[in-house]
């Protein structure tokens, strides 16, 4: 696993974010399905926090769960995704957040593919930064090539992608 930066919220990045960014990561909101940035997105590459920049998922563990929001089968490192009960809206459900930008990235749910350990990560577009496989290097997340050279990123399964 790649060394872990240095990575926190800060009040510059907070401030960039556009309104519908803001009301997802910092007011625990929920952006509309199939109208969002990356629920179709199918390029290689790592997503990490807006606010942060810590990296959250990588495109080899995304899959179409047709729910109209990015969905992915585990976090790049579990640490940097933090889980919790959440009780809004009348149910019982367990909230993602990131950890070091403390931003409300989405919910994880039971019903992920059971071959890939049964768990969806179902996030919010906004509250993402995608990085393709191209830019890491210059970006600064070089070391997430990696997870592009393994065996784990040759699946093929076509029911989920």
């Amino acid at each position: 696993m790649p060394q872990q930066a240095q990575y926190h919220k800060n009040r510059e990045a907070v401030s960039r974010l556009d309104p519908e960014q803001y009301r997802v990561t910092q007011q625990d909101g929920t952006e509309r399905p199939f109208a969002n940035a990356y629920w179709d997105n199918h390029e290689p590459g790592i997503y990490v926090d807006v606010v942060s920049g810590e990296p959250l998922f990588a495109s080899v563990d995304k899959y179409d769960s047709n729910s109209g929001w990015p969905s992915f089968t585990k976090p790049i490192a579990k640490t940097n995704v933090v889980e919790s009960q959440d009780s809004t809206h009348g149910m019982i459900r367990t909230e993602a957040r990131s950890l070091h930008g403390n931003s409300h990235l989405g919910h994880v749910f039971n019903d992920g593919p059971a071959h890939r350990g049964g768990l969806r990560y179902c996030i919010n577009s906004a509250s993402l930064r995608f990085i393709h496989l191209n830019d890491l290097e210059n970006a600064g997340y070089g070391e997430y090539r990696d997870l592009f050279t393994s065996d784990t990123d040759t699946d093929t399964d076509t029911d989920d992608e």
